[in-house]
C-alpha cells in the first residue's frame, strides 16, 4: 500500500466523495480560492467551481446555520471551522440543532453534516487556538464525534461521515497533517463508531485516539526494549465511544493507561476509566493512570507549551506505575 500524509488522506476523501455524489459541497472560510488553511482543499475550486467550493464571511454561526439548512432541505454539506476553538461561536447551532432535530422532529428529516475542524497544541497558536475540547462535543448525543489518529482512518471515517445521515463532528488534529502511513488504493469505508486494536501485546493495555495514539506507539517502541509489551487500543471514534476491544485487552492484561490531550479533568479518559472500573473491577490488577495534559490555558512560549502537553515519557511513566 501506498505511504501518503493525513492530509492527502483526508483530501482524497473529501475529493473522492464530492466526485461521487453532487449533493456533497463544502463550504466554510478559505476553503475555495486559497485551497483552505491547512491545504486540504486545494485545487477543489478549480475543478469543482463555486457552486460547491463556497467561501464563506469569518462567521462559524453562519457557516453552521447554512449547513443545518443545506442539510435538511437534501444536500451533503461538509464544513469546515478553521479551528475547534471556533466551534463554540457556533456551540448552539452544533448540540442544540445539528444534534437534536432528527429526534425532536421524530425522524422526519435527516441530517447528514459533517463539520470538519482541527483541535490540539503544539503549534505556538496560544491558549484559545489551542485547546482539545472534544470530550465537550462527544458529550451531547446526537452528534457523533471521531477524531481519527493514522492516514488510512482518517481518510476511510471521513468518507463514511459524509454519507452518514446524521451529523458528525471531524476532528483532525493540527500536529499531524504531515504524519504518513500506508492508505488502502481504491474504494473503502470504515464504519463510525469502533475501536482498533493498533498495536498486540500482553503486558498493558494502552487506550488513546488521535494524538495520544502517535505518543502511545512512540511509547511502545521504546517499553519493547525493555521487554513490555504494551497493547494500543485506539478509539477512533468518542461519539459512539465502542468500548469492546477496551475490555477485551483490559481483561487480557488487567492493566490499564489512558492517553488523551485534552484536560484530566472531566475528560475522555475520565470516562474510558469509570467505564473500566464499572464493567472490568474484577479483572483489575492495579489503579488505571490517566495521561493528559496540564491544567493550564495552554502557553505560546514553545518551551512552556510542550511542558504542559502529553509527552511519551509521560506515557512510559504511567505504564510504569501501573505495572
Amino acid at each position: 500500500m501506498p505511504k501518503i500524509t493525513m492530509r492527502e488522506a483526508i483530501s482524497q476523501a473529501l475529493w473522492e466523495e464530492m466526485e461521487r455524489d453532487p449533493k456533497v459541497f463544502v463550504l466554510g472560510e478559505e476553503v475555495g480560492v486559497w485551497g483552505g488553511t491547512y491545504a486540504v482543499t486545494k485545487g477543489f475550486y478549480d475543478h469543482f467551481g463555486a457552486e460547491r467550493v463556497r467561501d464563506t464571511p469569518i462567521a462559524e454561526a453562519a457557516i453552521i446555520g447554512a449547513a443545518i439548512g443545506a442539510a435538511m432541505t437534501g444536500l451533503r454539506p461538509v464544513a469546515e471551522l478553521m479551528t475547534i476553538n471556533f466551534a463554540f461561536s457556533a456551540m448552539d447551532h452544533i448540540v442544540n440543532e445539528a444534534a437534536k432535530l432528527h429526534y425532536m422532529f421524530a425522524g422526519q428529516f435527516v441530517l447528514p453534516l459533517v463539520i470538519r475542524t482541527v483541535g490540539g497544541g503544539g503549534r505556538q497558536l496560544g491558549a484559545t487556538h489551542s485547546q482539545t475540547p472534544d470530550a465537550i462535543f462527544a458529550h451531547f448525543p446526537g452528534l457523533k464525534v471521531v477524531a481519527p489518529g493514522t492516514p488510512e482512518d482518517a481518510k476511510g471515517l471521513l468518507k463514511s461521515a459524509i454519507r452518514s445521515d446524521d451529523p458528525v463532528l471531524f476532528i483532525e488534529h493540527a500536529t499531524m497533517y504531515q504524519v504518513r502511513g500506508e492508505v488502502p488504493e481504491g474504494e473503502y469505508t470504515i464504519p463510525i463508531g469502533q475501536s482498533k486494536i493498533q498495536r498486540p501485546g500482553k503486558d498493558v493495555t494502552i487506550v488513546a485516539y488521535s494524538k495520544g495514539l502517535e505518543l502511545s506507539m512512540k511509547a511502545a517502541d521504546q517499553l519493547a526494549q525493555e521487554g513490555v509489551e504494551a497493547e494500543i487500543v485506539d478509539l477512533r471514534s468518542l461519539r459512539p465511544l465502542d468500548m469492546g476491544p477496551v475490555y477485551e485487552s483490559f481483561k487480557k492484561t488487567n492493566r490499564a493507561v489512558i492517553v488523551e490531550e485534552g484536560w484530566k479533568s472531566f475528560g475522555v479518559g475520565a470516562e474510558v476509566a469509570a467505564r473500566i472500573y464499572e464493567d472490568c473491577f474484577d479483572y483489575l490488577d492495579a489503579p488505571i493512570q490517566r495521561v493528559a495534559q496540564k491544567e493550564v490555558p495552554l502557553p505560546y512560549n514553545r518551551t512552556l507549551e510542550q511542558m504542559a502537553l502529553p509527552q511519551v515519557e509521560d506515557v512510559i511513566k504511567a505504564v510504569k506505575e501501573v505495572l
